[in-house]
């Protein structure tokens, strides 16, 4: 039996404060059932093998010697059994590999001593002489090279092995700023992003940090980062892994880190930092920047095409108003200062595509104009306008230039 088994019932025994209790009990029945059955099992075996090898009388002995040879290779498979059973599984697999490796190649030595011209019993002798010494040799040095590798450590050792250098695309390094951010928690929900993301433990440091922070701002900022964090790895389908070590560079602000990380690993590095952004491209790092994700998924407006927009402050020119998509693209609007805080319709004239997202150039569409205004402007115009003969329209085109424009009066 196991010495687990003989020390759970040492335990079990000798505690003087342990008391019986039906659990225990059904345990003692079942481990002396499976004593019973192993001592039953190794007492066929010798009886077997004795009632051979007395039928068989093998090398011409008599039936007497021929039981005991069995006896006697009975107990030689009970002691290999004793051994074996206290061998690490690293060890048995190791031995049973180089145990048939030594006999494949006893194997082809035997294949070139049938071809001497030796006679036939030293032939047999060097066969089963090369048999066995092969078979040694090969279960020993196995069962010994094995020993060294442990199975518990053989998975750490093959995902070390496969971040060394695995496929670009399928390690992910998550930045500090993208977890603060929070789009990337929708991004993983949406399964836009496979492989595996991997949290390194100084990017986990430094969010603590933002956590612990005595400003207010910046502690929600760090416990949201926090927070996301268990979302993802709350979903089902993304595997996110905490990295313990890291980078090699021990010293050095965290983007440098990850740099040095995601040098290290292949891996694309997933933030939102414009200048990690910059110095991870230059030295030839895939990048995924969230806010590129969300400009590129931005809708496509074209020159000439109509839009409603609410107008909420003055921009920077003359008679210039500012206005923002639901997306937060801003749309800067000419002749758009009078109809601040109010719909509008406008014609979008120019897209200009910048490092901060796109901006969206247009001009008030001539229906936005009220028919208050434009009879107001209409009767201004046509005061104004000398007996000479000049229209309505072209007095009111006169008085739109002059209010953006403003001129002095004649002498």
């Amino acid at each position: 039996m196991s010495r687990a088994y003989s020390g759970i019932e040492r335990r079990a025994i000798s505690s003087p404060f342990s008391h019986a209790t039906p659990a225990s009990e059904s345990r003692k029945f079942r481990l002396r059932e499976i004593r019973l059955e192993s001592w039953a099992l190794r007492v066929f075996l010798v009886l077997c093998a004795a009632a051979i090898c007395y039928a068989l009388k093998p090398f011409h002995l008599g039936g007497a010697m021929s039981a005991g040879v069995g006896v006697a290779t009975a107990l030689v498979i009970l002691l290999a059994e004793l051994r074996l059973r206290w061998a690490e599984l690293s060890g048995l697999l190791g031995g049973a590999f180089g145990a048939v490796v030594g006999i494949f190649a006893a194997v082809l030595v035997t294949l070139v001593i049938s071809r001497t011209a030796e006679p036939e019993p030293t032939k047999s002798f060097l066969d089963c002489a090369v048999l066995i010494a092969f078979a040694y040799l090969g279960l020993m040095l196995g069962s010994k090279r094995a020993a060294e590798l442990r199975l518990e450590t053989l998975g750490e050792r093959v995902v070390a092995t496969s971040a060394a250098t695995p496929a670009p695309e399928l390690l992910k390094l998550l930045d500090t700023s993208v977890l603060i951010d929070g789009r990337i928690a929708d991004i993983c929900e949406a399964q836009f992003v496979d492989g595996v993301m991997i949290v390194p433990q100084f990017v986990l440091h430094e969010l603590q940090l933002v956590a612990d922070s005595g400003d207010a701002l910046k502690r929600q900022r760090g416990r949201r980062g926090l927070d996301v964090l268990e979302r993802i790895r709350k979903m089902p389908g993304v595997e996110v892994r905490i990295l313990e070590n890291g980078s090699s560079a021990q010293t050095g602000d965290v983007d440098r880190k990850l740099v040095e990380l995601a040098r290290q690993m292949g891996a694309k590095i997933v933030t939102n930092d414009f200048n990690l952004n910059k110095v991870a491209t230059v030295q030839g790092l895939s990048v995924l920047n969230v806010n590129q994700l969300a400009n590129a998924l931005k809708p496509v407006v074209l020159p000439g095409e109509p839009m409603r927009v609410l107008i909420l402050r003055e921009g920077k020119e003359a008679n210039q108003g500012i206005a923002y998509l639901d997306d937060g693209t801003m749309v800067v609007v000419d002749g758009a200062k009078r109809f601040i805080n109010k719909n509008v319709d406008i014609t979008v004239t120019s897209v200009h595509q910048t490092t901060a997202g796109k901006m969206i150039f247009g001009r008030v569409d001539d229906r936005s104009e009220s028919p208050g205004t434009m009879a107001r402007q209409a009767s201004a115009g046509s005061g104004r306008s000398d007996s000479g003969g000049r229209g309505s329209d072209q007095g009111s085109l006169d008085r739109g230039a002059r209010s953006i424009y403003p001129e002095t009066e004649a002498d």
